[in-house]
């Protein structure tokens, strides 16, 4: 617990947070965000309303953008979606998938064992986003896709990714917060001590009703050194089948072990994000082959669990190190 994010860190004595800030570039960004899960055409009034900008402003980027590949207009619905540009650029991201496999294949085995939705996110402003999601084929109002837009906030993740976080880097977000949506800020507040408190002692957090009352979850950060800051994994479960006591007993230990055998593959490809950037591939472990061999490196890694408190024990030793 405690790492900080360098993406969100920010210069000494800059209170605001804005001077090192484009706010065009930013704008432009918030633009792009509001096309994710089934927004796929908006319009500039639409994405005014969801940027809080004035409709002048998104005009001109909304211009901009289409200038520039990264969105496309529709005349006949007077409305936006994202462009050729936008989805070179996402495709040129998802490059070397192995490790996302790798992971999916795990979390598709505690999705059967549990009729829930599991995760993979990752931070987006005030946002966690799915990098991959497997669902069971009985899981009940769990409609979470890979893409999917979750708010930080009220969900088990975001609280999660938040407990993590350096003091000063979950300030400095909370800052932000506070100006744009203060009631988020204010729900991250409350919970955010006792959040801390269950990630030192448990290695875990859980959230209920916050999403949706009939929802709870429970998550466990990881540090990626690559992107220096801090993915996600999570499961959403019905409370009324899964309460506190039970998730504790019965998901938690699982959950842990996902996230440990997650941390153990040792792959070759370019997208795992748990191994340094430094670090060439030729010095990385052999990656097992695929098929046959790609599943009895997972078995292997599932069956190798350890309480905890060791994996906490086992985080603070690698943060010594890359500290020191």
């Amino acid at each position: 617990m405690g790492r900080r994010s360098e993406r969100l860190g920010r210069p000494a004595g800059d209170a605001g947070g804005e001077s090192d800030v484009i706010q065009v570039v930013s704008r432009a960004f918030e633009v792009m965000r509001c096309f994710g899960g089934h927004d796929t055409r908006l319009g500039n009034l639409e994405i005014a309303n969801r940027c809080r900008l004035p409709r002048s402003t998104v005009s001109r980027l909304t211009h901009t953008l289409t200038r520039m590949g990264q969105l496309v207009y529709l005349p006949q619905d007077q409305k936006y979606r994202l462009g050729a540009g936008a989805i070179a650029m996402s495709t040129a991201m998802m490059r070397g998938l192995r490790f996302r496999g790798l992971v999916r294949m795990l979390m598709d085995e505690l999705a059967q064992e549990f009729p829930g939705t599991v995760g993979f996110v990752a931070p987006d402003r005030f946002h966690m986003v799915y990098l991959e999601c497997a669902r069971a084929h009985d899981a009940v109002g769990l409609q979470s896709t890979t893409g999917s837009r979750i708010d930080i906030a009220r969900t088990a993740s975001g609280h999660a990714y938040t407990a993590a976080l350096d003091p000063d880097v979950c300030a400095a977000l909370l800052a932000d917060m506070e100006r744009e949506i203060p009631d988020d800020a204010r729900i991250l507040r409350q919970k955010l001590d006792s959040n801390r408190r269950s990630l030192r002692e448990s290695g875990y957090v859980i959230s209920a009703g916050l999403w949706n009352s009939h929802i709870t979850g429970i998550s466990v950060p990881l540090w990626s050194p690559h992107y220096r800051d801090y993915l996600v994994l999570t499961i959403g479960l019905l409370g009324a089948m899964y309460d506190e006591p039970r998730l504790r007993t019965e998901v938690a230990p699982r959950l842990l072990q996902l996230a440990q055998s997650v941390l153990r593959i040792s792959d070759s490809a370019d997208d795992n994000p748990f191994v340094e950037p430094s670090v060439s591939p030729q010095k990385r472990k052999p990656a097992a082959a695929a098929g046959v061999g790609c599943r009895r490196e997972l078995e292997a890694a599932a069956g190798r669990t350890r309480a905890a408190a060791g994996i906490r024990a086992a985080d603070v030793r690698r943060r010594e190190v890359e500290a020191g």
